[in-house]
């Protein structure tokens, strides 16, 4: 090969890209309802990659303490790693004050926490539900670096767009005329939960397999569960 040659194998050449991706959709969604003495926090155990589902029991939605639980949805290994820092941290807390320490506290504490990393963020979506240190109900969400809300109710992960408008109509009464909004009951929170899953396991694929509700209330947290669409 001539120099002539060599140079025109140059300038044709395509170049290689070289990209280092950390981060993997996981999939899966998250919900939450706040009342006046109680909260739900629901999410299914789906784990997909694409049309791949890799477990059909990934718990996303973790009891943080007797009155807070936490929800994740987006790349699996981030929500993990994240419940066991906060984990870690509260543990650390209730050793040097002898005391759990509060949703609020734990609200602030995770947003530090995601703010922290944010030139390297935990690549997931994120709720935080319970009681506040009067009895009432709050849910907290959050974005990828820490700036977060209370609201009473809220849906996240891969069927958000799907359940959202649900919860606003079902929920907040929003955009229904003529209709004063009724107090929320427990049952009737459950039974929004079970049909938002319902109906977003029908329409998004990686949502399903089964439904993990957390009812968390002054006397503390228990959970219920429930089959969803398994194809």
């Amino acid at each position: 090969m001539n120099s002539t040659d060599f140079y025109n194998e140059i300038l044709t050449s395509v170049p290689t890209e070289r990209s280092f991706y950390p981060y993997e959709a996981n999939g899966g969604t998250a919900v939450a309802i706040a009342g006046e003495d109680f909260c739900v926090v629901a999410s299914d155990t789906r784990q997909s990659n694409g049309y791949l589902i890799n477990a059909r029991y990934a718990p996303k939605a973790f009891k943080m303490s007797e009155k807070a639980v936490l929800a994740n949805s987006g790349f699996a290994a981030d929500g993990n790693a994240l419940v066991r820092r906060l984990t870690q941290r509260m543990q650390w807390y209730k050793h040097s004050h002898e005391k759990e320490m509060s949703i609020s506290a734990l609200a602030q504490l995770l947003s530090n926490t995601l703010y922290f990393k944010r030139f390297f963020p935990f690549y997931t979506q994120v709720l935080l539900g319970g009681v506040d240190e009067n009895g009432v109900g709050i849910v907290y969400s959050f974005d990828p670096i820490g700036s977060y809300g209370s609201e009473n109710c809220r849906a996240a992960g891969t069927a958000a767009s799907l359940i959202q408008p649900f919860l606003d109509n079902q929920v907040e009464f929003k955009n229904v005329q003529n209709v004063e909004k009724p107090r929320l009951t427990l049952d009737r929170a459950l039974c929004i939960a079970k049909d938002a899953f319902t109906s977003a396991t029908e329409r998004d694929i990686y949502t399903g397999d089964h439904l993990e509700i957390f009812i968390i209330k002054q006397d503390g947290v228990t959970t219920e569960s429930y089959p969803l669409k398994r194809d």
